[in-house]
């Protein structure tokens, strides 16, 4: 009588040919190879899922709503720090100079200090009409992948309103406790930076900067020409440096939550952020190791202060400050600066 099929199984079971048994051995072999493939590509999909973020995105300026929009889809990456290089279409020498110093060269560099500092950096940049300085950007983009664009038109006179648009698309990418102005003409210490926000703050609404005041320009000829200057007196109120200062994130919150033509825009950027300033209930805090004129044990930001609104020819100075020892490195310093 043939035997049945679950018959048939039993006996192969019991009564094993030497070359059936290779058979299943080499099986098993097989299935065990696959199985180990399936889990080595789950993982890397996995750990992709996890680190991947948009690092250059387009933010587009709304005129009429609050936020604008951001093209791209994905939550907001938590870090400590977001700072946003602020850069221009005549600024490439600069940037070029920035990633062979302290601004990291490679998408896996920029990693490694987000990971070091909890900060993370972009340059940000409006648009222009150009199209080679477009196009020439475009391959920096490609290139580099370190950029934000905004959707506004990249000229010095609109500055109030690109730093506007910073803020609001800086929020919306990242969820951070501070956001960081900060020009691309200044020689910067992310670790000490990183040390300075992660103090311990009584005050949820913190502004943080080389803090000055000083008189008010009213001649058409100067540069700091201030068409509104019936509103401000003869001096300015205090208010951070240009070239590098922090808000917390619940005072970029309430930026965020406005609508863009509500803002009084003062011609300079600097005052323009400090009237909005006076206008909330944050905590001035002073800090002058961001306008340090040398490299020191404690220095944050080095720049030419008041000699140059930054660096005194940037491009250059840059490598020579990184040259030093003291600059580049010197051990990272705890500032008792308040």
């Amino acid at each position: 009588m043939p035997s049945s099929p679950k018959s048939y199984a039993i006996s192969y079971a019991r009564q094993p040919t030497r070359r059936s048994t290779l058979y299943l051995f080499l099986s098993a072999l097989l299935l065990l190879f696959l199985f180990g493939i399936v889990a080595f590509l789950a993982q890397i999909r996995g750990s992709r899922c996890v680190n991947a973020h948009p690092r250059s995105v387009r933010v587009v300026w709304e005129h009429s709503a609050g936020a604008g929009t951001v093209a791209g889809d994905g939550g907001r990456h938590k870090v400590m720090g977001f700072v946003g290089i602020q850069t221009g279409f005549g600024s490439a020498g600069r940037r070029v100079s920035l990633r062979k110093t302290w601004f990291p060269s490679d998408r896996q560099g920029l990693q490694r200090l987000e990971e070091a500092t909890g900060l993370a950096f972009r340059f940000i940049i409006g648009r222009t009409s150009d199209r080679a300085k477009m196009s020439a950007l475009q391959k920096e983009v490609a290139e580099y992948d370190d950029f934000i664009l905004l959707d506004i038109q990249e000229e010095y006179s609109k500055l109030p309103y690109k730093t506007l648009a910073f803020f609001k698309a800086a929020y919306a990418l990242f969820d951070a406790e501070f956001y960081v102005k900060a020009d691309d003409d200044i020689y910067l210490r992310p670790d000490r930076l990183s040390l300075l926000l992660a103090k311990e703050r009584s005050h949820p609404q913190t502004y943080i900067g080389c803090m000055k005041k000083g008189p008010v320009f009213t001649d058409p000829k100067l540069k700091w020409y201030e068409p509104l200057s019936h509103l401000l007196g003869k001096e300015y109120f205090l208010h951070a440096y240009g070239p590098i200062y922090v808000l917390s994130a619940d005072v970029v919150q309430s930026l965020v939550a406005l609508r863009n033509d509500s803002f009084r825009m003062f011609s300079n950027e600097d005052v323009t952020i400090g009237a909005w300033m006076l206008a909330m209930n944050v905590n001035h805090e002073n800090n002058h190791e961001l306008c340090a004129t040398d490299c020191t044990a404690t220095s944050i930001a080095v720049w030419d202060i008041p000699k140059c609104s930054g660096l005194c020819n940037p491009e250059k100075k840059m490598l020579e400050l990184h040259q030093k020892e003291a600059c580049s490195k010197s051990p990272t310093l705890e500032s008792d600066d308040e």
